[in-house]
Order: structure tokens, then C-alpha cells, then sequence
């Protein structure tokens, strides 16, 4: 199996047929604990909290879509942000985009500044101002691209040019230069390889596209370093925050079909994006392979396509953005992405709630889509007897 396809991989790494049955489908390890052939002897397996078959085959195929060298799977994705900060010490500082997901915000607000950690909220769009803002205590740039929820890219290679440029002390896991976390839940591996353009850490709710059917919640960290690994693995067994092994299931049933999904998800939200900037009741569409997109020609070096995301605000405001989330048929008025319907919310008053006192506050009258995958004209006209009602 070559590692230069995506498709094959994303279908057989980590998941080879069962020795005992043949089973094709890697099997749901359905147990807690596992008998030893002797005191201090198990056969591979001793508690599954610190390790599961079934997590092993989505962890191993993590990491190879990844390019990675190691893949942990958690509970959730704020599970995996959770323990990816704990790699962090009191008196670090965090150097993060002003455009996050909310709950990544509520974390690291609302409770890790409790226990020492400061934290910086940037355009990272701007690569002088990512330079500008590394303090000598910066050990973690946490970077979102495509942002949640307005789209923006950042150059992800030349951001870890900056970061390597920034000597530190490496301690008993660090680098030698701040971790560069990126969240490539948004552009999954498929689009986007934050890893090969110089990144230390990928993390992924795997919620979303990964799993790709909204029906499982996890999600995953993967890396090359060896050092950070072991310490995340170290975490994941001391905290505990890991997936079952019937969600591990779903979401390696879910990559099965990542690449094809994606590729619709992606088509069809350009078409949604392209009627969105023109209409004449909409002030701003935001897609990263849009034209307008201020960032697009970074977007179109470091993603394969745009992704199934995008954003608009109306010139009508807050209350013209309600009736239009509230109006849509086959968008469902709902929070979450990456699943095979289309969804459509107002993040201020839903997913991004926590930035409200905050400067990353979100434009009350910004809507995101989630783009399914049913056939665009429907999707188009959905939109379109939303906003002309």
C-alpha cells in the first residue's frame, strides 16, 4: 500500500482483516480489561482505558493521513485540546488566532488562565503581528485555519518558520521552539496537511468530517515528535478522557469515505458561496477559495480544495440573519459540522456564546453553513427562498 494515496489509506491503514475470523471490519473491542498470561505478562492489552484494539486501528490510521508518526484518539475534541494544553507549565504563554472555536475559548479562559497560563489573542493572518507578539515565555502557537467561524487562512509554513526562529529551552518535551498546534478540523487531512508545512501537532475534533455521519463525538491529536507523544499518551492514560471503542468504530467507518465526502462537501460549497456573494441581500460571503477571500491564494497553495465551510453576514443585520436560519427546509437550524446534512446557525448565539464579553466576539449577524452533500440545486434554492421570503 502506497502512502502517496490518501484513498487507500484513509480505507486500510490500521485495519487489517481479523486473524481469527477474517472479518473485514476492524471489530468493536467491546471490554474493559484483558486476561494475562501471567503476572506482569498480558498479550498486548491490559485495561482499555490505557489501550483498546479498536483504538488502535483508528489512532494508527490518524496518523498516516496525517503524515504523522503517532496518533492518540480522545473523547472529544476538547478532550484532545484539553490534554494537548497539560504539555504546558504555569507562567507559559499561549499565542492563539482572535478567530476560535468557542469552546477552545471558554477552555482557555475560563480555566487554564486559573492555573498560570496567559494567553494572546492575534490576527494570524498577519505574519509580522505573529512575529511581534512571541514573548520569551511563548511555548504554544495554537493556530485555526480555515478559522471558526469566518474562514480566515493563515500561512501555515511560514508561521512555522517564525515559531523555530524562536529559541526556548527545551525541557523534558519541548522542542527547542514553541509547539505549533494546528486544528485541521475544518480542512481535514484529506484538504490539508498542517505536519508536511512544518506544524508539531494536528489536532482534530473528530466529530466532524472525520467521523462525517453526526453520530459519534471524539476527537485526535497526531504527531512526529516522540517526546511529545509519550508524554500525550502518558495524559491520555493518567486523565482518561479516551473514546469507546463503538465510537473509534464509527469515526474509522466515517474515513472510509472521507475523500469522496470532502470532495462534494467542497463543490458544493463553492457553488453555495458563489450564489451567496452575489445575491443583492448579502454584504460579505466568506470561503477560502473564493476570489474576494483575502487570503485565497495561501488557501489554494496549502488546501487541495475550499472545504465544505463558509459564512455570510446580510446587510440586514442580526435580525434579518435570524429569520433566514429560522426559514431554511432542508439547512437545519443546528449547531456542529462536517456531517452529511447541511446545517446553517448564527455562531454569537450559539457555538461562539462564550466570546461574547470577550474580543473575540462574533458578529451577531454572522450565519455559518455547514454544506451537506445533497445536490446543489436544492441547497441553492433552499438559500434562495430563505433570503427572498
Amino acid at each position: 500500500m502506497s502512502k502517496d494515496h490518501f484513498e487507500t489509506m484513509a480505507i486500510h491503514a490500521g485495519q487489517a482483516a481479523d486473524r481469527t475470523t477474517g472479518a473485514i471490519m476492524t471489530p468493536i473491542y467491546q471490554t474493559s480489561t484483558y486476561v494475562q498470561d501471567a503476572v506482569g505478562k498480558p498479550r498486548g492489552y491490559e485495561y482499555s482505558r490505557t489501550g483498546n484494539p479498536t483504538r488502535t486501528a483508528l489512532e494508527t490510521c490518524l496518523a498516516a493521513l496525517e503524515g504523522g508518526e503517532y496518533g492518540l484518539a480522545f473523547a472529544s475534541g476538547m478532550a484532545a485540546t484539553d490534554i494537548v494544553l497539560r504539555l504546558l507549565a504555569p507562567g507559559d504563554h499561549v499565542l492563539a488566532g482572535n478567530d476560535v472555536y468557542g469552546g477552545t475559548f471558554r477552555l482557555f479562559d475560563k480555566e487554564f488562565r486559573r492555573f498560570g497560563l496567559t494567553f494572546s489573542y492575534i490576527d494570524t493572518t498577519d505574519l509580522e503581528q505573529v512575529r511581534q507578539s512571541l514573548k520569551p515565555e511563548t511555548r504554544m502557537v495554537w493556530l485555526e485555519t480555515p478559522t471558526n467561524p469566518l474562514l480566515n487562512v493563515t500561512d501555515i509554513s511560514t508561521v512555522a518558520g517564525i515559531a523555530r526562529e524562536h529559541s526556548l529551552d527545551s525541557g523534558d518535551v519541548g522542542l527547542g521552539h514553541p509547539f505549533l498546534v494546528v486544528d485541521n478540523t475544518f480542512a481535514t487531512p484529506y484538504l490539508q496537511q498542517p505536519l508536511e508545512l512544518g506544524a508539531d501537532i494536528v489536532l482534530h475534533s473528530t466529530t466532524k468530517y472525520l467521523g462525517g455521519h453526526s453520530d459519534v463525538v471524539g476527537g485526535a491529536v497526531v504527531t512526529r515528535h516522540e517526546a511529545v507523544y509519550e508524554r500525550l499518551a502518558f495524559l491520555q492514560n493518567a486523565v482518561g478522557p479516551v473514546p469507546g471503542p463503538l465510537d473509534c468504530f464509527l469515526v474509522l467507518r466515517g474515513i472510509k469515505t472521507l475523500a469522496v465526502r470532502m470532495e462534494r462537501h467542497s463543490s458544493n460549497a463553492a457553488a453555495v458561496a458563489e450564489f451567496l456573494s452575489s445575491h443583492p441581500r448579502v454584504q460579505r460571503c466568506k470561503y477560502p477559495f473564493l476570489q474576494s477571500h483575502p487570503q485565497s491564494e495561501v488557501a489554494r497553495q496549502q488546501m487541495k480544495f475550499g472545504g465544505g465551510m463558509l459564512s455570510f453576514i446580510l446587510k440586514g443585520g442580526e435580525q434579518e440573519a435570524r429569520k433566514v436560519v429560522e426559514s431554511t427546509r432542508i439547512f437545519a437550524l443546528a449547531e456542529s459540522l462536517g456531517g452529511v446534512e447541511s446545517l446553517i446557525e448564527l455562531p454569537a448565539a450559539m457555538t461562539h456564546a462564550s466570546t461574547s464579553e470577550s474580543a473575540l466576539r462574533v458578529d451577531p449577524g454572522l450565519v455559518r453553513l455547514s454544506v451537506g452533500l445533497e445536490h446543489i440545486d436544492d441547497l441553492i434554492q433552499d438559500l434562495k427562498q430563505a433570503l427572498e421570503d
